[in-house]
């Protein structure tokens, strides 16, 4: 893998107000909405033409794609499918609670530092031991954000912003410069500008707000718990070989489990993981005692598994009503 040297901002262009749209070649999946809400599901993502909007705008504007959703939804997948469509790099970012700069954006190579020093002192040259020979750019880390801004090609890389909503606050501040102008500034060695904006994904799960000065700077979307037949459609997409029978039951009985109380409702993602392992165990319809057996597949807190399984007769029951129209 080539090494991506940083550029200072002085030996790139700077980005004077509104970023140009980015057109797309003949042929491409972002030529129009329609065309790449269809190479998404060629790619095994159903996303619906809200979604195909929202990223198409995020992709040619550009500007970052702001995706809020509970947990489960499918906001990663966005990033993930992105880039396999886009034949790009992703490139992740984990948030969690106390992330920082050194984490997220870069950090120093001491070890190289250090081994510079000793050259410099080894060969009679004490003098040149300032900063512009041991802070340059060869003796940067790159973290997920500077590596995104100093990607050199071909293309664009995909940098996801994962779970925004897990970091602090103050986190949100070293966003803006890169949202606004897809730069980053190094004090000791100076801006960094994108020569090809990434194509930016941030993903929260709403457990706190996200401020406004962040959010302007995006498109937002928000994706909810899929339709049934938008769930029918994922199995059959992403399990090919699962029965439509059994897929109907399984959709409708999530379904009713989303309109129930519990802590945590099942999201796609674990529909998905229930209707793999109910395959992996061979089964081609929904009872009792299996349904009983496998629900910490489907549901991940006790309290909740205790209250369906009280009441997995009538579950099962409406959940076949239910499949039969599906």
């Amino acid at each position: 893998m080539s090494d991506p040297t940083p550029r200072p901002a002085a030996a790139t262009a700077a980005v004077a107000g509104q970023e140009p749209a980015i057109t797309a070649g003949v042929g491409s999946p972002f030529n129009s909405i329609p065309a790449l809400d269809a190479a998404l599901a060629a790619h095994g993502y159903i996303a619906g033409h809200a979604l195909a909007t929202a990223l198409y705008l995020s992709w040619r504007l550009p500007k970052p794609l702001f995706l809020e959703g509970e947990a489960g939804v499918g906001k990663t997948a966005v990033a993930r499918t992105l880039a396999a469509l886009a034949g790009a790099p992703l490139i992740r970012l984990q948030c969690y609670e106390g992330l920082d700069i050194s984490t997220a954006v870069y950090e120093w190579n001491y070890a190289r530092q250090m081994m510079q020093i000793r050259l410099l002192e080894a060969g009679n040259q004490p003098a040149t031991l300032d900063s512009a020979n041991l802070f340059g750019p060869e003796f940067l880390i790159q973290r997920p954000l500077l590596a995104a801004v100093t990607y050199p090609g071909p293309g664009r890389p995909v940098l996801l912003i994962d779970e925004l909503d897990r970091a602090d606050e103050e986190f949100e501040a070293f966003l803006l410069e890169l949202l606004a102008d897809f730069q980053v500034t190094v004090p000791e060695v100076g801006t960094f500008q994108a020569t090809q904006p990434p194509a930016v994904i941030i993903t929260s799960n709403r457990t706190r707000e996200i401020h406004d000065a962040l959010r302007r700077r995006c498109v937002y979307h928000w994706i909810d718990y899929p339709s049934p037949d938008k769930e029918l459609a994922v199995l059959a997409t992403r399990l090919p070989h699962l029965p439509a029978a059994l897929a109907a039951r399984i959709v409708a009985l999530v379904q009713e489990l989303r309109r129930r109380d519990l802590y945590k409702l099942p999201g796609l993602a674990e529909t998905l993981d229930w209707a793999a392992a109910l395959l992996a165990i061979e089964q081609q319809t929904l009872t009792v005692d299996v349904v009983r057996d496998t629900l910490g597949v489907l549901l991940k807190h006790q309290e909740d598994i205790e209250r369906v399984q009280a009441d997995l007769v009538p579950l099962i029951q409406t959940a076949e009503v239910a499949a039969r129209v599906l």
